[in-house]
């Protein structure tokens, strides 16, 4: 396990983990688009729940690898979902949001992998 690795892991988890806090919180910079791209209010929570569940398997995985494995592969999708709900809403200017939140978990299984 590398510095690297670890350091990328937990940025990814903490951006997750926020990102699920946003949901939960209600922040209107979040739940504006959501009801903007057409995402049901009653998915808000679920999808709250997801992220906080995927952050908290990141930090896991630096103790039990598979576990990082699953949460990295369960947020990559995410995100990608994300990207597709943005793109189908016509919001291509939000693409970047979900693809930032991706990147650092998408680095960390690129990471994990390699070392």
């Amino acid at each position: 396990m590398t510095t690297a690795y670890v350091i990328v892991t937990v940025v990814g988890a903490f951006m997750a983990a926020f990102s699920a806090a946003s949901i939960f919180f209600r922040a209107k910079w979040v739940v504006r688009p959501l009801a903007d791209y057409g995402v049901p209010h009653a998915w808000w929570t679920p999808l709250g729940v997801a992220k906080a569940a995927g952050a908290l398997g990141l930090i896991a995985g630096l103790w039990v690898p598979a576990l990082g494995v699953a949460a990295g592969i369960g947020l990559v999708l995410y995100f990608t979902g994300a990207v597709i709900t943005v793109l189908r809403a016509h919001w291509p200017s939000h693409v970047a949001f979900p693809l930032m939140y991706m990147a650092p978990v998408a680095a960390s299984l690129v990471l994990g992998f390699a070392a």
